[in-house]
């Protein structure tokens, strides 16, 4: 399944970066990213469990961030297997390779590029993966058709997507307009943050069949640190929000405290996002 005549992803052109997201990329923001990757294995679990990657096959893991899947995909190949991740932000390379370094991952190489136009050679993996990716993009279809000209024929694609559900129960105001503020801020740069339940239609359209869908709705109890992901993905978006003028930085103080005062009562249910889980097979 691997392809020794190709050459090193390291030696090969890396396009300029263009694709930007909607959160920010601090400190705080990298550490989200980081614990993500934990807090969303099972899913990377079950999605894998969808698709033949058999021991040696080849893996690319398309704005992985910090850590994305590589892990995982290393594993699953084993150590006669390859797997690349590729980011766009240059500080989430330094992590992700920090991470290969520290867990000792020899078969995983991560380089920095664009998910929309990765500049490695078409049809070279088994596998390719986006995770969380295509909801920061104003055209998604794009990072999907990339994903179409990396797989070999007979390969497999997968992808998963937070669509916004933001169930709050009991309701508060302040869940709700901190709600209203982070839909403002991601509609202001183009991007769809509903295009969950557009994955399956996404795979058909570039080409794949056997295309398969799921959703999952996690209730994460008090203490979780997905349970206040709402808030903390404002906190990441901040500098836009008040660049944009929607909401003043005293308000959005406020807000924050209130939400998390309202999440730290384990009798609050809450129910941030539904997650799409995706995934298509390329005809041989």
């Amino acid at each position: 399944m691997t392809d020794s005549t190709q050459p090193p992803a390291s030696n090969r052109k890396r396009p300029a970066a263009s694709a930007v997201s909607t959160l920010g990329s601090d400190a705080a923001e990298r550490e989200r990213l980081r614990r993500q990757s934990d807090d969303l294995l099972p899913h990377a679990v079950a999605l894998l469990g969808h698709v033949d990657l058999p021991p040696g096959s080849s893996a690319i893991d398309l704005g992985c961030g910090p850590s994305g899947m590589l892990e995982l995909l290393a594993e699953r190949v084993g150590p006669t297997g390859r797997v690349v991740g590729v980011d766009i932000d240059p500080a989430h390379v330094a992590m992700a390779r920090d991470l290969v370094a520290s867990k000792q991952l020899p078969n995983v190489e991560v380089v920095q590029g664009d998910a929309q136009s990765t500049g490695v050679p078409a049809a070279s993996f088994d596998l390719v993966s986006a995770r969380l990716v295509l909801v920061n993009i104003p055209d998604p279809s794009q990072v999907v058709a990339e994903m179409a000209r990396l797989v070999r024929p007979g390969g497999w694609v997968v992808a998963e997507e937070g669509e916004l559900c933001a169930l709050c129960y009991p309701p508060h105001p302040a869940w709700d307009r901190l709600t209203e503020i982070f839909q403002a801020t991601w509609r202001a740069d183009g991007a769809d943050f509903f295009l969950g339940r557009r994955l399956g239609e996404l795979l058909r359209q570039a080409g794949f069949d056997a295309v398969g869908v799921e959703a999952r709705a996690d209730v994460y109890p008090a203490g979780s640190s997905r349970r206040t992901i709402h808030p903390d993905l404002v906190r990441s978006m901040r500098a836009k929000i008040l660049g944009r003028g929607l909401a003043e930085e005293a308000e959005l103080d406020e807000l924050d405290r209130e939400v998390r005062e309202h999440l730290a009562n384990p009798n609050t249910l809450a129910i941030p996002h539904i997650y799409f889980l995706a995934w298509g097979h390329k005809p041989a």
